[in-house]
């Protein structure tokens, strides 16, 4: 299928690994040409369509620099994806999480998001389209364990702003919707400091042994595997797409049968 992104300018949030990474190569691939904003970018270089533009998008005005260098190069907003965002666990619970560990994980999460979409909607609007796709979580509405409780209720900010925006913007041909994985095959949950290891460090057991358990305990997936970053990056591409341009607020999960309930 033909996703009409040829020629759209997008911007990507954590473009220059996991997630955003895919999510960027899959634009690109569709002939998007994509502006992508992370701490380090080296890896964006070998992308043709793609520039990467390094900054630190947890400051106030990161978001709003990183949409300025999309109109700067290209003149126009069509797609914005915000990806980045961080966890650290809090394996300890709720009475050592501080309101500092709260505002941490709200600005990384949530305020990130909050900030280029103010930026991008202003261009969106003046051209009568656009679409935002926000990676929400599936611990915005899933949370088995209090070791992600700020990220959850960030990421849970993010799906309320999602419907919000998709209300108020609808009528200006502004589409705005959410994708929530599960675990995904990231430096996130698989990486040395990524969450199977932290568990297993504290728990006295290997990072695969530890992975197994928390899968287990969450009910575990019934494709008997973690999600791949390819798999997100396909489902955020087709809701930039303007062939959805008419699925706006809407939140889709993608997390091999984590969830069982509807």
């Amino acid at each position: 299928m033909e996703l009409v992104l040829d020629g759209k300018v997008a911007v990507v949030t954590g473009a220059s690994r996991g997630i955003g990474l895919a999510v960027t190569r899959a634009l690109a691939n569709e002939g998007a040409l994509v502006v992508g904003g992370a701490h380090t970018v080296g890896g964006l270089a070998d992308i043709s369509g793609v520039t990467g533009v390094a900054l630190d998008l947890s400051d106030p005005a990161g978001p709003g620099s990183l949409v300025q260098r999309a109109l700067d190069d290209h003149g126009r907003v069509d797609i914005l994806v915000n990806n980045v965002g961080a966890v650290r666990l809090r394996l300890r619970g709720f009475l050592e999480v501080t309101d500092d560990d709260f505002l941490w994980s709200m600005n990384m999460n949530f305020l990130t998001t909050v900030r280029a979409s103010r930026a991008a909607l202003v261009p969106m609007i003046a051209q009568g389209y656009g679409a935002i796709v926000n990676i929400a979580s599936v611990n915005a509405f899933y949370q088995p364990d209090g070791a992600t409780v700020d990220y959850g209720a960030a990421k849970a900010a993010v799906m309320n702003l999602t419907k919000s925006l998709a209300q108020e913007y609808g009528p200006q041909g502004v589409h705005v919707n959410a994708v929530s994985p599960g675990p995904v095959s990231t430096d996130l949950w698989l990486g040395d400091d990524g969450v199977a290891a932290t568990v297993g460090r504290a728990t006295g057991v290997d990072a695969d042994t530890a992975r197994e358990q928390i899968v287990a305990g969450m009910g575990g997936f019934a494709t008997g595997r973690f999600t791949t970053p390819e798999e997100v990056a396909t489902l955020v591409v087709m809701l930039a797409s303007e062939r959805t341009a008419n699925i706006t607020g809407a939140n889709f999960v993608i997390d091999g049968g984590l969830i069982k309930t509807t």
